[in-house]
């Protein structure tokens, strides 16, 4: 069933649409730093939509974004607005050579600019285990398991799984070189939706991809990919990114075949 929004899973533990952010009271156009206390939370986008994509070595560590909501009296047309306005771009799914589906772009995408969201069913932590834990070797993965490491030590878990219900981000692919990265976008409360922007210029009938296990754009070590050992191998699935720097694998999560 095709969702351009993330919903509730069927565990009914958590619902992406419930609102619990204030609103802020700007009556600009556009909302404007400091005054807009939605901005003063995190980061915010360029004046041309894009997200600011600060260079690795400036600082350590992202700073949070977080969108106008519904409660905001900032009208449609404020720049703190643009993933929750959905896919704007020409998208095609279509048959890989050697990947199964693929996504590709039907126009050029700019740096930094938002592609679409990798929505789906938002389930809670013990859910999303029991599901991957059903599976069996030859079933596709799509649960999506991201974790946020804030500054006192927490890490804030998010699990979509678009096997059921979800929309054109179920079908891109997994590279070791990637063009796009995903980033956590709050608008209406503190469950996030998975948006993916442009890690580089993209040109039309380029095929879309990000790097499952969350390294690119992210520090060393905050991944939870699992380091099997050699014979381990067999269990993998073969990676066919046909990058350079192609680990010859897709990443594998370990911990989420384990007790929560």
């Amino acid at each position: 069933q095709y969702s351009p929004d993330s919903v509730a899973g069927a565990d009914g533990e958590i619902d992406p649409s419930e609102v619990t952010f204030p609103g802020c009271s700007c009556h600009s156009s556009s909302c404007v730093v400091p005054e807009c206390p939605c901005l003063r939370r995190g980061e915010n986008y360029s004046s041309s939509l894009c997200l600011r994509l600060a260079e690795q070595q400036e600082q350590h560590f992202s700073r949070p974004v977080f969108e106008c909501n519904s409660l905001c009296q900032c009208g449609d047309g404020c720049q703190n607005r643009l993933v929750q306005r959905g896919l704007q771009l020409r998208l095609q799914v279509f048959r890989t050579e050697r990947k199964g589906w693929g996504v590709r772009a039907l126009e050029p995408i700019p740096r930094g600019g938002f592609v679409c969201e990798y929505a789906g069913e938002v389930l809670g932590s013990a859910e999303a285990h029991r599901r991957i834990q059903a599976q069996t070797p030859q079933d596709p993965n799509y649960i999506m398991a991201v974790r946020e490491h804030l500054h006192d030590g927490r890490v804030m878990e998010t699990f979509v799984d678009p096997t059921h219900i979800g929309n054109v981000g179920r079908f891109l692919n997994h590279s070791c070189e990637p063009n796009l990265f995903m980033v956590p976008v709050r608008v209406d409360s503190m469950v996030p939706k998975l948006a993916l922007f442009a890690a580089a210029d993209i040109s039309a009938g380029e095929e879309l991809s990000y790097d499952y296990s969350g390294r690119f754009h992210n520090l060393p070590g905050t991944s939870r990919e699992h380091k099997p050992l050699e014979e381990d191998n067999s269990l993998r699935k073969p990676c066919y990114c046909g990058s350079r720097t192609c680990a010859s694998f897709l990443p594998w999560d370990s911990s989420l075949f384990s007790t929560p």
